[in-house]
């Protein structure tokens, strides 16, 4: 009897602990996971006999499956950019939410200063630079930390 209730419990914790979802990036890798939550444009997620909660960004992730119901989730679409005509495509992300992404390039910049120009017209300016440069470099993301002193590090980011 102690042989047969140990059993049930085995599999029904085997069952518990597998992994329930499918999480398909957009460069093709493929993690079997439990899904946690789609929050603040985070994908929350815990591995096989973890429970430790791991993020990634929802612009890495292109879908996720349910494996038990065979329902699939969209969750973004892959943006491609070609040239420096692309750059409106160019999505500026903040540093938290770069997880699962490659970091491809790092430059740096002065901010650009108009005379008369209101700071926030000179953030503008300075960002649509940015994303341009990043755009002929062929990367759909960037994440821009702005210094003190008027300059900024842009950290271009694909997939």
């Amino acid at each position: 009897m102690k042989i047969l209730y140990f059993t049930l419990v085995m599999l029904f914790a085997n069952i518990a602990i597998s992994q329930t979802h499918q999480i398909t990036k957009h460069n093709g890798e493929q993690l079997d996971v439990n899904f946690i939550k789609n929050e603040n444009g985070l994908i929350y997620y815990s591995l096989n006999g973890s429970s430790e909660e791991i993020k990634i960004s929802k612009h890495a992730v292109s879908s996720i499956t349910n494996k038990q119901t065979k329902t699939t989730q969209k969750i973004s679409d892959k943006i491609v950019v070609d040239s420096k005509d692309d750059y409106k495509m160019v999505t500026v992300l903040p540093q938290e939410k770069t997880i699962g992404l490659k970091q491809a390039a790092s430059f740096t910049g002065v901010s650009t200063r108009t005379k008369g120009e209101p700071p926030i017209a000179n953030q503008k300016q300075t960002a649509m630079r940015i994303k341009t440069k990043s755009a002929s470099n062929g990367y759909p993301f960037v994440s821009i930390v702005e210094k003190g002193d008027g300059k900024y590090e842009a950290i271009s980011y694909m997939y």
